[in-house]
């Protein structure tokens, strides 16, 4: 049995497969993107804008969520939770409404064939007018209840602070919705915190440097704010100089609850289940561990009740086989879920 769990982290455009991308810069003639390393933040924007201009059809957009579905499905997701902006394809390819009506469509019928719960997040960009992220939350709060679950704010971090979005958050909150912007990524403490004072965030989009102050840690684990981590995003962008220095450990341990994403999969060339096995063999996280991030990532989810109920007692049957380490016994990994 594959280990139910949800993917919090995901940019819709950076989960495109690779040869998608070729086949739509060939089909475009545009140079293809590289998606490789990147010597600065600034670069990896440089390359995810890239991607998002070979998006140019409808029929794109839906090949696009199909297969970012099949994807997740693959890698033992039961719910899947996109970051995305409709107001980017608009006009183009129609009003902000009808582009977020044609992905939520797809997403939620691709889902229903493979078991993935489909609900997305719509994020405003720190390096966008905060006037942009004030229309973009009426539309998100709009679509409460019908497919948007959560409201984000993405981009670099030193762009604008985030008090400049206050406006759009409280849109979003008032409507029901969760509060999921990006923080402490490439910024430190000052940046998280000047998010929770100013975005009451529920969860935040990455916060690893929360580590770096014990206080601030304090306060995650206390209100129970939910960190969605990236483990090879934050090696490859920087944050940590390798896998095994990564905080997700020290967090935990504090008391932090932490969900594990696959952020870019096409820009950092990995996957939910990729993040998954980074953490148990680079990390040296039990199953027992796995499960509890698992179980965090549906918790904190913007998934229906039920679903969120029935998600966890899959959690437990996955369990069942792996011993207790309370219990004395010797760690002995599933062997047949790698993870899944």
């Amino acid at each position: 049995m594959s280990l139910p769990k949800a993917d919090l982290h995901l940019h819709l455009e950076g989960a495109m497969r690779p040869g998608t991308l070729a086949e739509l810069a060939s089909t475009y003639d545009e140079p293809m993107p590289q998606v490789n390393s990147y010597r600065s933040f600034d670069e990896f924007q440089h390359c995810y804008r890239a991607v998002v201009k070979l998006i140019r059809t409808r029929g794109d957009i839906r090949r696009l969520v199909r297969e970012v579905v099949e994807d997740a499905a693959a890698s033992g997701a039961v719910w899947i939770e996109p970051h995305f902006n409709p107001t980017t394809y608009a006009p183009a390819l129609g009003s902000a409404q009808d582009v977020l009506d044609l992905v939520l469509d797809t997403g939620t019928a691709s889902g229903r064939t493979l078991g993935v719960g489909f609900g997305l997040i719509l994020s405003a960009s720190r390096n966008r007018d905060p006037r942009d992220a004030t229309v973009l939350a009426r539309l998100a709060a709009d679509y409460a209840g019908r497919g948007v679950v959560a409201f984000g704010l993405t981009g670099d971090e030193a762009a604008t602070p985030p008090e400049a979005f206050s406006e759009a958050f409280t849109i979003a909150r008032d409507a029901g919705l969760i509060i999921a912007p990006h923080a402490g990524e490439l910024m430190g403490g000052p940046s998280i915190r000047s998010t929770l004072d100013a975005l009451s965030p529920d969860r935040i989009a990455h916060g690893v440097r929360a580590v770096e102050h014990p206080a601030l840690m304090e306060h995650l684990a206390n209100q129970r704010i939910t960190l969605d981590v990236c483990l090879t995003s934050n090696r490859i962008l920087g944050v940590v100089k390798h896998i095994e220095e990564h905080p997700l450990l020290h967090l935990l341990e504090s008391g932090v609850p932490c969900s594990l994403g696959s952020d870019d999969p096409l820009l950092l060339k990995t996957s939910m289940l990729t993040e998954y096995q980074i953490a148990r063999a680079q990390l040296s996280m039990t199953d027992w561990q796995l499960a509890a991030i698992a179980s965090t990532s549906i918790q904190s989810s913007g998934a229906p009740t039920e679903f969120i109920a029935h998600a966890l007692i899959r959690i437990e049957d996955w369990m069942k086989d792996v011993p207790d380490p309370a219990e004395g016994h010797p760690h002995r990994a599933r062997e047949d879920c790698d993870s899944r």
